[in-house]
């Protein structure tokens, strides 16, 4: 096939501490845009008071939930919630069958606020589309016990409960207990599952980690010089799970829904940071920490970028582009990619089943990538990048790269060139942001 990372080069030996460098890593995952959520969320809690109390409070009768609520969030996050609180007097209003009519109000009142902001019902809540996030606003009555009643239209319209207090209070008490640990190990996570493209929900995450902390107390009082054992400790802790459809959520016990098994993926995220682990003290080592996390986890900072790739004493130039400085990467979805393999006068594989059957791939064969299962809505767009890797790829220049848009069909057309082992990715985005992400490796033999 007609990429590679960049490379650095070391200005000194000295590599940083697990301490310094988790650090550095958790500090990179920071939300970046946190003013403008605050924002955001003080203008539509705003709009709501005026509509439903004919007041101006900016804070007043709304909660923060979802992953930004329960401050484990990271760089990138595009799936924001918020509760607001309808006045208990309105309960009469709505409750025989005024479901969508709660819904349209809320709408109507988001909008005008926003009038060139996309804002439409979608039950049971209220999107708002912004350029790099969108918040969901779920109207809802406070009950006595402290859980919510929200409107759903589907099937006729009904009320339900949600109990989003108690995964707050859950989460901000085993922090706690567990030496802040748990936000952090919650946020480590969710940098992985972006990465790999793991579909897994917030909640899902916290309620593992959780789960995770709460069966060991090995990491009761230690903290950042020892991330790099709890990571692996962590996804060990994944991949021995049994599949299950759903797991009750931390504090709440309502049903969290498992989109795709993850152990397998888990499984090989603990077999990466053992391998990054046995490097530590190496010059090398975190490039084996950014295969389990990707480019957020800091490299040495004595490291200097190059415009250049160098192997076996030859030269090319870097033209890899990496997606997260494209747009913001916030998987949510699930998306596979397959290829395949075929020449003219042979018969046609795919080579999924070609690397599970070990048959090598030569050169002079045709490949046609495809998305071969999604569960993404209507609307996304579909990039690829093709990286070729290896000595042929430097002495050739032809290293590629680069991110290009699909042309409209979810399919990429290319040949087998050259030997290396390269690799074909693919980024599904939604309203400006990464939702999903798969790659595959092409390793092509002479």
């Amino acid at each position: 096939m007609d990429g590679a990372n960049i490379v650095f080069a070391a200005t000194t030996a000295a590599t940083a501490s697990i301490s310094d460098t988790f650090k550095a890593f958790l500090s990179n995952l920071a939300v970046d845009n946190a003013d403008t959520i605050s924002l955001r969320y003080g203008e539509m809690t705003c709009a709501l008071n005026q509509e439903f109390r004919e007041t101006d409070s900016k804070t007043a009768n709304s909660l923060q939930v979802g992953s930004y609520g329960r401050w484990t969030a990271i760089k990138g996050i595009s799936d924001l919630d918020m509760l607001y609180f309808v006045p208990a007097g309105l309960w009469d209003t709505y409750k025989e069958g005024g479901q969508y009519r709660l819904l349209a109000r809320t709408c109507a009142a988001i909008k005008t606020r926003y009038p060139k902001t996309e804002v439409y019902v979608d039950s049971p809540v209220v999107r708002v589309l912004y350029k790099d996030f969108h918040i969901e606003a779920q109207p809802v009555f406070q009950e006595a016990d402290g859980s919510f009643t929200y409107p759903d239209t589907k099937n006729g319209g009904s009320w339900k409960t949600t109990k989003q207090r108690p995964e707050i209070a859950a989460m901000s008490e085993f922090d706690t207990q567990k030496n802040r640990n748990l936000r952090r190990l919650c946020k480590i996570a969710r940098s992985w599952k972006n990465k790999h493209g793991v579909a897994m929900g917030g909640l899902l995450i916290d309620t593992l980690a959780h789960n995770f902390l709460k069966s060991t107390a090995t990491y009761d009082e230690t903290s950042y010089a020892y991330y790099d054992d709890m990571a692996r400790d962590f996804f060990e802790y994944l991949a021995s799970l049994p599949d299950q459809d759903y797991y009750a959520a931390l504090g709440s016990g309502q049903r969290v829904k498992v989109k795709k098994k993850f152990q397998k993926r888990a499984k090989k995220a603990a077999e990466l940071c053992e391998d990054a682990i046995a490097a530590e003290g190496q010059d090398g080592a975190y490039k084996r920490w950014r295969k389990v996390f990707g480019r957020q986890f800091p490299a040495p900072a004595a490291m200097v970028e190059k415009a250049f790739v160098t192997l076996d004493g030859h030269s090319a130039r870097d033209t890899e582009e990496f997606i997260e400085d494209k747009f913001p990467v916030d998987v949510r979805y699930d998306i596979k990619i397959d290829c395949e393999v075929s020449q003219k006068g042979f018969q046609k594989y795919r080579l999924l089943d070609m690397l599970a059957r070990r048959l090598p791939l030569l050169a002079s064969k045709d490949l046609q990538f495809e998305v071969v299962r999604q569960d993404l809505p209507e609307g996304f767009e579909l990039y690829w990048k093709v990286l070729n890797r290896g000595p042929e790829a430097v002495r050739l220049d032809k290293v590629r790269g680069q991110i290009v848009r699909d042309a409209g069909y979810l399919q990429k057309t290319e040949n087998t060139t050259f030997k290396g082992d390269h690799v074909v990715e693919c980024y599904a985005v939604l309203n400006g942001v990464v939702v999903a992400t798969d790659r595959i490796h092409v390793p092509i033999q002479s």
